[in-house]
Parts: structure tokens; C-alpha cells; sequence
């Protein structure tokens, strides 16, 4: 076993997961499944009911004469319920292994809702006998899409809360045990994100029966697969590729294939690297795999992209105030400019300026010049608790995060983002290692992960773990949660700021 497989190893945490719940994980999701049928049907109900109240209570339409026939939309709500219901299931809406996810969720939900919405029209269109309100259709659509995507949010917070009691824990092994796999389990140990219970490692060949100091046990080898999977429950087979040769690999896949309950899930080979994410596509007759250049999927840039201007464009408007009285007093506390412009990389490696409020004196090399051991902390951790170079202005800029308001103007540029990994330098880039491909998939923020987690008082190693750590798990609701959540509180702390 190579080093740096057992300083992986070494690192990992130890997995504790909850107990297991009396109730079969079959039984759970049938339970969820119920679950997300009648809270759909009662959302898809209120939409209907809502749009009606909007509609002929409140009169929000273009032919205010038109009055509705009594009883009509009663028997046509309840038509309307169980066919909505039905195109749901057609969209996937109830298949668990969706993962109860994201944008990606909201996307199916928002199509579902479009289809059957222009189904009424449709019907509508080719049945003159048929007359239903317009206004009432678009007021339908809309809250349709709404509170069945309110109800999707919210079921989501609730299985991710009975996690921790052990539901809705799907049994998986890794299969392999080299540094790939030790990565794999380290990183699917966090049960609450991934929904995995990794139950241990099967070995393949080439595996080091020293990988067995982790947690995890050793379940077997590949050749009793069956029946580890059948003495276990297993469900999910998270292979890593790089420690199973092609035989091993294609007999695994045939030992699994007529088992229908279990998904076989091949790790890239290159996980510790790759964060953006790969896309399968077939060319001629071979299916082939291409590695994504962004980290995020193209409707999850737009959202984050309207995110980010809408609320930087709102500060903006309502602290221009504050931006002249902070340059005031940096312009009567020591001479130098009141912007001071860092270059960093954003995306892709391309580099920019990052605007913040000088800090400073503008002599600051030469504070340092008689402090080689501030020099060499300096060079190695790219901070100083106690920098004799920051001004007294620069002290309280720094203590609550003030100096890096101008980075809204960054924001506005499209450089930066509100929340992202901390930006570095091209120097600070070779501490990242390969890892810096992925930090360089995602725009820089002003706020994250680090920032929320105690800022300069984690080492320079823990920065690193939690930038990658919002990389691979970015969501709309992991921003908005450090945005409104931990970034005020953060701050008014002022732990780790300086």
C-alpha cells in the first residue's frame, strides 16, 4: 500500500451511522411513496381551488363578466386530480431513485405541470361544448408548479431529517480497496447528503488487505458478490474502476445483471480530480464518457447567475453610503489608495483583479522585514493572526468582512459570485495540487463554505477540504442556507477574522 493511500486512510473519519430502523427500506420508500401522492394530490387540489378564488373572488382577469357555472369546477377538479397525478408518474415524479434532488427535480416537476396544463388547452381547443375559464388555467399552471414544488421541498427536509434516525438509507458496498476506494468511502460516509449506508469494502485482485483499518469491514471478495448482496441487502455496488481489471469488471456485471434491485455505479477513475461531473454519449455504436469543463449544469448557472445580480444589485442600492464613509476613513487613517486589487484566478484559470477596501499600509513589506518567522507563516498559511501591516481602519474593515464589498462590483463583472470557494492566487494555486481543476469550475465567492466554518482560523488544509466539499455538493439551498442562514452570524462573531 502506497503512502498516501494510508494517509487517506489515517484521515478518514470514523463512519458512524445511525441504527438501522425495524422497517425494511422497501417498506420505507412505499410509505414515501404514498406519502408524495396524497400530498401531491392535496397540492394539486389547493392550485386548483386557489386559482379559482383568484379567478371569480378577487376578479383578477381580462372578462370580469364571465361568471363560473356552479358545480362545474368542483366535478372538474376532481377529474383533473388523479389525471395530474398519472402524468406525474409518466415523469418520473415518484421514482425514488431520483434522489428527491434539486433543480433537476423542480425541472420534471415544472414539465409535468406545463403537460398537463396545455392538455386542458388541447382539450379545450377541439371541444367547443367544453368552456373553462383561461384565466383560471394560467392561475392553475403557475400554483400548480408552486406548491407541488413547495411540497417536494419540504418532503426533501423531512427525509433528510429521518436520515439521522436511519430511514431512507440505501445499503451499498464499495467495491475495491485502493486509494480510489478509501476516497469513495470517506466522501459517501456523509450518510445525510449521499443516502447511502455504506455497509463496507469487497476486495477485488489487486486489493490490499491493509485498506481493513478503516471502519468499514472487508465483507468479502468479488467472487462471493451474490452472496454478500443477498446476506446483506445490498442495493448499490459503488465500484472503484482503477483497483478491478476489465475481466473482473465484466464479470461483476454479469454476476449483478438479473438482480433487479441492485444499481451497478462506476466511479470515474478519477474522483479525488474530477468534480465537475461526466456526460454519456453514444458515438457509432460505443457509448463514451466526457468530462463536463463547469461544475454546474446550465440551468443551475442561470439561477445562480440571477441570484447573484438581483441581490448584489439590491446592496448595492442600499449601501452606496457606506461605501463612501468607509473611503473616507481610509483615505484620513494613512495615505494609499482606498481600493487595493488582488490578482486571482476565476474560472477556468482566468485570471482578474478582486477588488476590496485597503487594509493595509502601503509600506508593508518593510513592517516585515525584521520578521522572518511572520514571513515564513506568511508563505505557508497566505495569512498573520497578528499582521503589523493592517491599519486601524483595515482592523474593524477586516473584523466584519467590510473590506470585501467592493467584490460586489467583481460580482457585476460576472468574475466572482456571493457564495463560492475562497479565491487564490496563482502561487496559492500549487497548494491545491491537481485538486485546482475543480476549484477553477466554479466562480470565486465572497461568502462559503470556509467563511461560515471559522474563516483564518481553519489550517490552510481544512480551506481546501470545505472548498471542495461545496464544489462536489452545491445546491440552490446550500447557497441560500450560507447566504441567510451563517453568513450573518459569521460575521457578527468575528471568529477567525483577521
Amino acid at each position: 500500500m502506497n503512502t498516501r493511500t494510508a494517509d487517506i486512510i489515517t484521515a478518514a473519519k470514523p463512519l458512524s451511522y445511525p441504527n438501522t430502523p425495524a422497517i425494511s427500506i422497501k417498506n420505507q420508500r412505499l410509505v414515501l411513496k404514498l406519502w408524495l401522492v396524497l400530498t401531491d394530490a392535496v397540492a394539486v387540489g389547493l392550485a386548483f381551488h386557489a386559482a379559482l378564488w383568484i379567478r371569480f373572488d378577487l376578479q383578477l382577469t381580462v372578462a370580469p363578466e364571465v361568471v363560473p357555472r356552479l358545480g362545474f369546477y368542483s366535478g372538474l377538479i376532481a377529474i383533473l386530480i388523479p389525471i395530474w397525478i398519472l402524468i406525474f408518474m409518466v415523469f418520473n415524479h415518484y421514482n425514488l431513485r431520483m434522489k428527491l434532488g434539486g433543480i433537476a427535480e423542480y425541472s420534471r416537476t415544472f414539465n409535468a405541470c406545463t403537460i398537463s396544463t396545455m392538455l386542458l388547452v388541447i382539450i379545450a381547443f377541439f371541444a367547443p361544448q367544453f368552456i373553462v375559464s383561461r384565466a383560471w388555467m394560467v392561475y392553475s399552471w403557475f400554483l400548480t408548479f408552486f406548491l407541488v414544488a413547495l411540497n417536494r421541498f419540504i418532503s426533501r427536509r423531512i427525509v433528510y431529517a429521518l436520515r439521522k434516525f436511519g430511514y431512507f438509507l440505501t445499503p451499498s458496498v464499495i467495491v475495491g480497496m485502493n486509494q480510489e476506494a478509501a476516497a469513495l468511502a470517506t466522501d459517501l460516509s456523509e450518510w445525510r447528503a449521499s443516502g447511502l449506508r455504506i455497509l463496507g469494502f469487497v476486495s477485488s485482485k489487486n486489493s490490499d488487505p491493509v485498506h481493513n483499518k478503516m471502519d468499514l469491514p472487508m465483507l468479502g471478495s468479488l467472487g462471493e458478490i451474490q452472496s454478500i448482496i443477498a446476506a446483506e441487502g445490498i442495493e448499490d455496488l459503488i465500484v472503484a474502476t482503477t483497483d478491478i481489471n476489465r475481466d473482473e469488471l465484466l464479470q461483476l456485471g454479469e454476476d449483478v445483471n438479473n438482480i433487479p434491485s441492485v444499481n451497478l455505479r462506476l466511479s470515474s477513475g478519477l474522483y479525488e480530480l474530477l468534480t465537475t461531473g461526466v456526460t454519456v454519449k453514444t458515438i457509432g455504436t460505443v457509448p463514451l464518457l466526457s468530462v463536463n469543463k463547469l461544475r454546474l449544469e446550465q440551468e443551475e448557472i442561470y439561477v445562480k447567475t440571477l441570484l447573484d445580480y438581483t441581490l448584489t444589485l439590491t446592496l448595492l442600492l442600499l449601501f452606496w453610503p457606506v461605501f463612501l464613509i468607509i473611503a473616507l476613513l481610509i483615505k484620513l487613517d494613512s495615505p494609499g489608495p482606498v481600493f487595493h486589487r488582488r490578482a486571482v484566478l476565476g474560472v477556468s484559470g482566468k485570471a482578474f483583479n478582486a477588488l476590496k477596501f485597503r487594509t493595509m499600509f502601503m509600506n508593508g513589506d518593510d513592517l516585515l522585514k525584521d520578521r522572518p518567522e511572520l514571513k515564513e507563516q506568511l508563505k505557508q498559511d497566505h495569512k498573520l493572526k497578528d499582521d503589523p501591516r493592517i491599519t486601524r481602519v483595515g482592523f474593524w474593515l477586516r473584523k466584519f468582512s467590510l473590506d470585501e464589498l467592493p467584490q460586489l462590483f467583481n460580482i457585476l463583472l460576472g468574475q466572482m459570485s456571493l457564495v463560492g470557494p475562497r479565491m487564490i492566487t496563482m502561487a496559492e494555486a500549487s497548494k491545491y495540487g491537481q485538486r485546482r481543476f475543480n476549484l477553477l469550475t466554479v466562480k470565486p465567492g465572497i461568502t462559503g463554505l470556509w467563511q461560515v466554518s471559522g474563516r483564518s482560523d481553519l489550517t490552510y488544509d481544512e480551506r481546501v477540504r470545505l472548498d471542495m466539499s461545496y464544489i462536489r455538493n452545491y445546491s440552490l439551498w446550500m447557497d441560500l442556507q450560507i447566504l441567510f442562514i451563517q453568513t450573518l452570524p459569521a460575521v457578527l462573531k468575528s471568529k477567525g477574522a483577521y
